[in-house]
C-alpha cells in the first residue's frame, strides 16, 4: 500500500533517481512535481514546497500546494500536488498533477495516489476537484474517471486537445 509523504531531505537520493528515470525515458516533463524537473538544487526544491504550504510564504506567482512522493516499500513511486485553488494559469490545468514513474506505470499507483489525495481535499473542506488530461493520455483519463471524475470541457494546450474533469468530494 502506497503512503503520500511530504519531500524530506532526507530523501535527496531516492528524489533524484526517481527524477532521472523519467528524463532515461526522453521525458522531461513530471506533471505534479511543482518544477521538480526544472531543478538541480534538490534542498531548494523542498524549500520551496514548503513555502508553498502557507499563505503567509506561498510564491506570490503561485497557489497554496501540498505536494507528497507516493512511496511503496520505501522507493518512490510517483509524485503528486494539490493546488487548494486555482489562479488564471490553473484554471485550465486543475487543482491537481501527478506522475508515476515510467518502470512502475500500470500497477494501480496513480488511481490510488488521486483517490488518497481526494481524501486529503475533502479534509480541506473543499467540494470538488478539477482535473486537466491531454486526450491521448488515455491511462491518466481511466484514473480520473475511476476517482468519479466527469467530462467537464475541452481546451486546447500546447497544440494537444485536453479534457478538463470534475471530482465531486462530498458523499
Amino acid at each position: 500500500m502506497i503512503q503520500l509523504v511530504r519531500p524530506v531531505e532526507a530523501m535527496k537520493e531516492q528524489a533524484i533517481e526517481f527524477r532521472q528515470e523519467f528524463f532515461e525515458h526522453g521525458e522531461f516533463v513530471i506533471n505534479g512535481s511543482e518544477l521538480f524537473d526544472k531543478t538541480d538544487d534538490y534542498t531548494e526544491w523542498c524549500r520551496s514546497i514548503d513555502a508553498n504550504t502557507k499563505e503567509e510564504t506561498v510564491n506570490p506567482n503561485w497557489v497554496i500546494t501540498d505536494t507528497f512522493f507516493a512511496v511503496d516499500d520505501d522507493r518512490i513511486v510517483g509524485i503528486i500536488d494539490f493546488r487548494h485553488t486555482l489562479n488564471d494559469f490553473l484554471k485550465d490545468l486543475g487543482h491537481c498533477g501527478y506522475s508515476v514513474r515510467p518502470s512502475e506505470r500500470r500497477k494501480g499507483f496513480a488511481t490510488e495516489m488521486l483517490r488518497q489525495l481526494l481524501e486529503a481535499a475533502k479534509k480541506t473542506g473543499m467540494n470538488e476537484l478539477y482535473l486537466s488530461v491531454e486526450r491521448k493520455n488515455e491511462p491518466s483519463v481511466k484514473t480520473i474517471i475511476r476517482n468519479g471524475g466527469v467530462y467537464e470541457r475541452s481546451f486546447e494546450i500546447d497544440g494537444e486537445q485536453a479534457d478538463i474533469y470534475r471530482i465531486a468530494l462530498l458523499e
